[in-house]
């Protein structure tokens, strides 16, 4: 039978969470309780109590509640949270974590939903949902519903609320609970994380064409900051054979202060695995801005590029792309597993080649000389190949390289 952890401060949502727990087990799934409350429950038996929560990070639940430092009594239970849920999964007693509440609790429950793989389903019913999402969501496929009524008792709006989103846990700790049997019935391909941009599109199509022949299935992350950030979550987990990161573009964003960052630790996570990985400057020429009006007036004078009414592309310089390479050939120079890179001299994306708007061949070579120089004893190749990043061959040689590593990787494991 399938688990779903029903999550909640039972001291001030106790009944909406024993109406969520008792619409599981009407669902058919076992219901395992966890309150994350300070205070004493009401209206729900916990089977973790707040107690057992608070313990795991290494705090106590009366000293919590007798500071009366709500921020910290919030990131403990969080911390404790993500303590439980990480063990109550070990211990195959969770195939879904189901929670509501308003901020603290979605605040808690996003800690604990952070900590599980991507796959296990999490679903966060808040009075948050309808606002900016993304502090509970991470890099991680959180399924948030807005509670529209606060989650203050149950009533008739939030009875059905609630017993939606009890059915959806349910429904998708079942399926979850069947992939995992078929995965470890050996039913999967092999799986590498391939990361696109519009401007390298082609390049990643051709690679993963070439790859899905050699029998990998191909996942494909969307470079906006959220996507790269996806990736480096599925890498951390290990749940991927391999990286193809053809489009390292966020990088950009990070160093200059465009929107589609995914933050300063992207290009580390595969590295940190072990993970074999192929690392190409795709669309490293530019830095993305919304509408051509929201440009900062710092950037006066750039070359932009209105790539639709929406997004607006901004090249990147000589000395930007310079200490993009410096940050690149640090991360990989750290790496732990296989690496290696692939420089395309033809250009590094769609706009980037000649007669191109960001055709700069001196910024490129700025990057080049920087990445060659960072790496130079640290054991990882650049490879320079004479096409444009979207050329099939440099796509297919980078797929083959990466095939030839995962491989290499896997014979070593069994010895």
């Amino acid at each position: 039978m399938t688990t779903v952890v029903v999550m909640g401060t039972l001291d001030t949502k106790g009944p909406d969470i024993g109406f969520l727990a008792a619409q599981v087990r009407r669902a058919g799934a076992t219901a395992l309780v966890v309150d994350v409350g300070l205070g004493d429950p009401v209206g729900a038996a916990p089977d973790v109590t707040a107690d057992e929560v608070a313990a795991a990070a290494g705090a106590d639940r009366a000293a919590l509640r007798a500071a009366g430092d709500r921020g910290a009594a919030v990131t403990a239970m969080g911390h404790g949270a993500a303590a439980v849920a990480r063990r109550l999964l070990q211990e195959d007693r969770l195939d879904a974590l189901l929670a509501a509440g308003g901020s603290g609790n979605s605040s808690i429950a996003a800690a604990a939903m952070a900590e599980l793989p991507i796959g296990v389903p999490k679903l966060l019913v808040s009075t948050m949902a309808s606002g900016d999402v993304s502090p509970y969501v991470g890099a991680k496929d959180v399924a948030i519903l807005y509670s529209v009524v606060d989650v203050a008792g149950v009533n008739r709006v939030s009875r059905t609320i609630l017993g939606n989103a009890a059915a959806a846990a349910v429904g998708m700790a079942a399926a979850h609970r069947e992939r995992a049997g078929a995965a470890a019935a050996g039913d999967e391909r092999p799986l590498v994380a391939a990361s696109m941009f519009g401007v390298t599109t082609p390049a990643v199509v051709a690679a993963q064409e070439h790859l899905t022949g050699l029998g990998y299935e191909v996942l494909v992350f969307h470079a906006t900051g959220a996507g790269g950030r996806a990736l480096e979550a599925l890498a951390e987990a290990r749940m991927v054979a391999g990286v193809l990161d053809l489009t390292t573009t966020e990088m950009a964003d990070d160093l200059v202060g465009g929107v589609l960052t995914a933050g300063p630790h992207r290009l580390e996570a595969a590295g940190r695995a072990g993970l074999p990985q192929v690392v190409a400057p795709g669309a490293l020429d530019m830095v993305n801005f919304g509408p051509e009006a929201t440009v900062p007036d710092r950037f006066a004078g750039r070359t932009l590029f209105v790539h639709n009414p929406t997004i607006t592309l901004m090249r990147t310089t000589a000395d930007e792309m310079a200490e993009l390479g410096r940050r690149i050939a640090g991360k990989l120079a750290a790496a732990t597993g296989p690496t290696e890179v692939f420089w395309p001299e033809g250009g590094v994306s769609a706009l980037d080649a000649p007669d191109m708007p960001f055709a700069d061949p001196a910024a490129d070579a700025a990057c080049l000389s920087a990445l060659e120089s960072g790496l130079a004893g640290s054991g990882v190749p650049v490879h320079r190949r004479p096409e444009h990043v979207n050329d099939p061959a440099f796509a297919v040689a980078m797929a083959q390289r990466l095939h030839e590593m995962i491989t290499a990787a896997t014979v070593e494991e069994e010895r």
